[in-house]
């Protein structure tokens, strides 16, 4: 059950990411060309089904610009119908990946990797508000607007950007960008201030979204056709919405389940697609939003898609006159808030490959799409970590003041390092009590697992009495033979997740 306080937050909070969400479902529909309600269909309808039976609760869905990106160009050569079908079999196949539980893969991103994308989306974010500052002239090509309209435009900005940064000083119990949005609205509706609002992109009014076979061909060469865009939207979309649950789950210090998010994913793109929607996936912008707000419950992302077809449905007069510059201000500070300025300082004190692939991952993402970025940073980190890693973890033993023998590992146990793992030990010339310390060592996958599993069972062979220390909860959840030898020291054991199938 929901406390008064947390309703309160999470839907005000889906209030907040819903109106966040407008300007950009209908950007992204133009980009992919098609038309503005098939972007907010698809908002709706994704944002509906992830926020209910996703594994990320506070996470948020919709249309987003690293999948239309890709879509343009099978719209442009065979028209809107297929991009319905592709967007069936798109989540035909995210379903085959939770199917096939590659959901824990996401857990062997590494921290530069995830650095760069964080980098690399909040940049992203960043320029696309300034289409919002140029308009399209006779000859068709978007222009900076007029001087005076544009100082207007960025005076709007700047203000919407100070009331969220100070509101939270005079009262918390409104979200600041909520505040943010409603004053500067209310400013410029008040004060008649010309400024581009909502309705200048495109009407928002429409009706239910309505069940809607796509009108392609049932035959083969149709599949030709859309299953390559297919697969490739379904990776993207995949990879971008585990990545932010990633990142939200190191923002709250919880674990979300990848599995269940790639099923949810796949069955809302089924649907949005049978429902006139262009498809779509977590949205890193507005869920920042949303946790930034403090709504980590399923309710604020219902709430958000229910606003969203109520805007559709009965607010469009409304909603039209929100100014953009409000939305803009609100997308800066996310953006702000995103970047991880630490990351700068940090590049000077952290291994150079790290930071090369921090830099690089950045870079590809800004100017190519994420799934490049993502890919290319694993297998460098990979590659690093295989020539600086690969099958060797040390062990420095010794005894402490109760005679008990103490392994002290140092290194990654994973797959590769497992093997020479257990030979390290040497459990019949060991004393009774034995203690292998973790402290300095990181279990890594579920190769790790089955190791420890293996030296408890040598141990419990030989007599001897093993003591595990320092291991993280996923270690305990996931240990069969070897968890009664865990000791468990809530302060002290670190906090990090393994990649293997029985979490999720």
């Amino acid at each position: 059950m929901y406390s008064v306080s947390e309703v309160k937050t999470n839907v005000l909070s889906g209030l907040t990411v819903a109106l966040a969400m407008v300007p950009e479902a209908i950007a992204f529909a133009f980009v992919a060309h098609v038309s503005p309600l098939t972007g907010l269909y698809a908002a709706f309808i994704v944002a509906l089904i992830t926020s209910a039976f996703g594994g990320r609760p506070g996470m948020v869905s919709g249309a987003a610009g690293s999948l239309a990106v890709v879509m343009v160009s099978l719209v442009v050569a065979h028209g809107a119908e297929y991009l319905f079908a592709t967007v069936v079999l798109m989540g035909v196949l995210q379903m085959l990946f939770a199917a096939f539980r590659l959901g824990k893969l996401i857990r062997l991103v590494p921290h530069p990797v995830m650095l760069g994308f964080v980098n690399g989306l909040a940049i992203v974010i960043f320029l696309a508000q300034f289409g919002n500052f140029k308009v399209n002239g006779i000859d068709g090509v978007p222009h900076w607007l007029p001087g005076p309209a544009l100082l207007i435009m960025f005076g709007l900005v700047a203000l919407t950007m100070v009331i969220i940064y100070l509101f939270p000083k005079l009262t918390k119990a409104v979200p600041s960008t909520l505040a943010g949005i409603v004053i500067v609205s209310l400013l410029v509706i008040g004060f008649g201030i010309h400024t581009k609002a909502v309705g200048d992109l495109a009407s928002i009014a429409g009706g239910l979204p309505s069940f809607h076979l796509p009108a392609v061909p049932l035959i083969w060469e149709t599949v030709r056709i859309i299953f390559p865009y297919s697969l490739v939207l379904a990776i993207i979309g995949l990879t971008e919405s585990l990545l932010t649950l990633n990142l939200i789950d190191a923002m709250t210090d919880t674990r979300g389940k990848p599995n269940r998010e790639c099923m949810a994913q796949g069955a809302a793109n089924v649907v949005t697609g049978f429902f006139g929607g262009m498809g779509g996936c977590a949205m890193i912008g507005q869920s920042m939003i949303n946790v930034n707000n403090g709504a980590l419950k399923r309710l604020s992302g219902i709430c958000m898609s229910l606003f969203l077809l109520s805007f559709i449905l009965f607010g469009s007069p409304l909603i039209e006159r929100i100014p953009l510059a409000a939305l803009v201000g609100v997308m800066f500070v996310v953006a702000e808030k995103t970047f991880e300025w630490a990351s700068l300082q940090a590049l000077r004190k952290i291994p150079r490959s790290d930071a090369i692939i921090v830099v690089l991952v950045t870079v590809v993402t800004v100017f190519t799409n994420l799934a490049i970025a993502v890919v290319l940073g694993v297998v460098i980190a990979a590659l690093v970590f295989a020539w600086q890693h690969a099958k060797q973890i040390n062990v420095k033993t010794y005894t402490d003041d109760m005679g008990w023998k103490v392994y002290e590992l140092d290194g990654s146990l994973f797959f590769a390092s497992a093997a020479g793992f257990q030979n390290l030990f040497t459990p019949k010339e060991d004393p009774a009590e034995v203690v292998v310390e973790f402290r300095r060592s990181k279990v890594v996958d579920h190769s790790a697992i089955e190791a420890i599993d293996a030296l408890a069972t040598r141990y419990q062979q030989a007599g001897k009495r093993l003591h595990l220390r320092h291991l993280s909860p996923d270690c305990l959840e996931l240990l069969s033979k070897a968890k009664e030898m865990v000791e468990v020291n809530t302060h002290e054991d670190p906090h990090y997740h393994i990649a293997d199938d029985k979490l999720g």
